[in-house]
């Protein structure tokens, strides 16, 4: 089970002061204009729900003005809400007074922000130590920390420095460490790579990639840049006119892209490069054991009318594969083994499609996808890779509404799941040495 971090309910943000007689209007079901027009009040987020878990990269994105900024400031309350709710570990923030909130935002979030926020008369060690000093940690203390977060963001040797002596990127980098240094569970940041060159742009993404993954942060990035989105590799929150259009994985949103403004977000995006072989998978069920004779498997088939199978040991590795005609054909109760075609082709689970287009090209019969492990977690065909790289609804099996996925695989930035589900007609089962 995820460890849920951050729920967001029905959040409302109405501008002006005449906020309350707004907030009546809209929930009465008058829209963003009419309420405007009658009160003067600006509706900045309309009902917005959503929730973070444990460990993962969340990015809230939209075009300017859509209330991606608002909804982050919202969740620390440096704007409040009208209406709503947004709990964080369980606590309302909404209802924090004045002093809990404090409190509750030094112990809870680190802020990182497009603009730097660097003061310019103090050091970097200094400008990395703020947080602590605000927070009266002791001098020798805070040094310390922020000395080992300069280095984790890769400014060692860079802390007695000035920001007007560092580059951009550099900067940036000074206020992640910041934000690091605070120990914060929950990093929140403000389109906090967008003023940056293209190159160091990608380098600093890479850079916090590989941060959450070793530190487990748990990150709510906000963006207006698809790009940047699908390259953090998280969940997407797409937002336009402070309402939720569309959200999930890079490869949902791409493949089944909910209205014309999400396929205008979407269409010059090069699919084959974003989906993941493990996303695009068809997921096997547990297999049978060695013991299984072909005999015995033949009538479980039912009416699946592919005939490739792929074949594993106890430790779950594809091994080889069988066809239907083999099994139909054998009725001396050959085991498995005997029968199987031995070689397999394969890919990792977390590969780009594109990377594998070329086996596919040579493997009608599908490649089989495994873990970093080398543990089998299910088969990619070619009409599969046909079907998502014409952005054809359907073409990635995703999880149901109870969290319950077909296949006991991860991917970066993404739950762990158990097992638990029955295959579909033309599904192709797994068969255990």
């Amino acid at each position: 089970m995820t460890n849920e971090r951050i729920r967001v309910e029905n959040v409302v943000k109405l501008f002006g002061d005449n906020a309350a007689t707004g907030l009546a209007l809209l929930t009465s079901g008058k829209g963003k204009d009419e309420i405007h027009d009658e009160t003067g009040a600006v509706l900045g987020l309309d009902n917005v729900s959503f929730s973070v878990n444990e460990g993962e990269i969340l990015v809230v994105m939209g075009l300017s003005g859509s209330g991606k900024s608002t909804m982050l400031r919202c969740i620390n309350r440096l704007i409040d809400p009208t209406s709503g709710s947004i709990k964080v570990d369980g606590t309302e923030v909404t209802t924090l007074n004045h002093r809990d909130l404090l409190e509750f935002r030094r112990a809870k979030f680190g802020m990182v922000f497009q603009h730097f926020a660097l003061f310019p008369n103090r050091t970097i060690a200094e400008n990395v130590e703020y947080g602590l000093e605000v927070q009266g940690v002791s001098r020798t203390e805070r040094r310390n920390r922020a000395l080992s977060a300069i280095e984790l963001v890769g400014l060692k040797g860079w802390d007695s420095r000035y920001p007007s002596q560092l580059s951009g990127g550099m900067q940036q980098r000074a206020g992640l460490a910041r934000a690091l240094a605070v120990d914060a569970d929950i990093l929140l940041m403000d389109e906090a790579f967008s003023a940056l060159d293209p190159l160091i742009r990608r380098e600093m993404q890479d850079e916090l990639v590989a941060l959450q993954r070793k530190m487990k942060k748990t990150i709510v990035f906000v963006s207006h840049d698809l790009d940047e989105a699908i390259h953090l590799g998280g969940r997407i929150v797409l937002m336009k006119d402070g309402r939720i259009v569309q959200q999930g994985y890079p490869e949902e949103i791409l493949t089944n892209p909910q209205g014309d403004y999400v396929r205008r977000f979407v269409e010059n995006i090069d699919v084959s490069s974003v989906i993941t072989l493990g996303r695009l998978a068809l997921r096997d069920p547990p297999g049978l054991l060695r013991s299984a004779s072909a005999r015995d498997v033949f009538p479980q088939l039912g009416n699946r009318k592919t005939d490739i199978y792929i074949v594993t040991c106890d430790r779950n590795m594809p091994v080889g594969r069988i066809t239907r005609d083999a099994l139909a054909g054998s009725s001396d109760g050959a085991p498995i083994d005997r029968l199987m075609q031995s070689g397999v082709a394969t890919a990792k689970a977390s590969d780009v499609l594109k990377t594998a287009l070329p086996r596919l090209a040579s493997e009608p019969g599908g490649i089989a996808i495994v873990d970093d492990d080398g543990r089998y977690v299910g088969i990619v065909t070619q009409a599969m890779a046909l079907r998502a790289l014409a952005g054809t609804a359907g073409a990635i099996d995703t999880p149901d509404e109870s969290g319950d996925a077909s296949w006991t695989g991860q991917f970066p930035n993404s739950p762990s799941t158990d097992t638990a589900t029955t295959p579909s007609p033309g599904s192709q089962p797994t068969f255990r040495m």
